[in-house]
């Protein structure tokens, strides 16, 4: 696996007192899903939040954030993040926030 531990630390360390948080290594790196359903995730060059399509435009307004492409086509609902961001406690928080809004109004897988 290709990604950054002391990213992955800094993601782990934001969910240790949230239950139903599991890690999981999947896009080449790990991430970190609430009952299944993915929140974020750490990989090569920084991290990527499932914020969910409704918070797409406040995520992508804060620095260090730009749409996810994997493979050349942006993937709706899905940001990626650098690793300034991830390294930031205040834009780290934000981005959290959002995603486990989107996590948790999904169904438990």
């Amino acid at each position: 696996m290709a990604y950054d531990e002391g990213l992955a630390s800094l993601l782990r360390d934001a969910f240790i007192d949230i239950d139903g948080i599991t890690e999981k290594k999947m896009f080449g790196g790990l991430c970190f899903l609430l009952h299944g359903n993915m929140v974020c995730g750490v990989h090569k060059d920084g991290g990527m939040f499932r914020i969910g399509k409704p918070r797409e435009a406040e995520a992508l307004a804060i620095d260090g954030v730009s749409p996810l492409s994997f493979t050349g086509r942006p993937m709706g609902g899905m940001v990626d993040v650098t690793e300034e961001l991830i390294g930031d406690d205040d834009r780290r928080a934000q981005m959290i926030a959002l995603a486990m809004t989107n996590a948790r109004g999904l169904p438990p897988k």
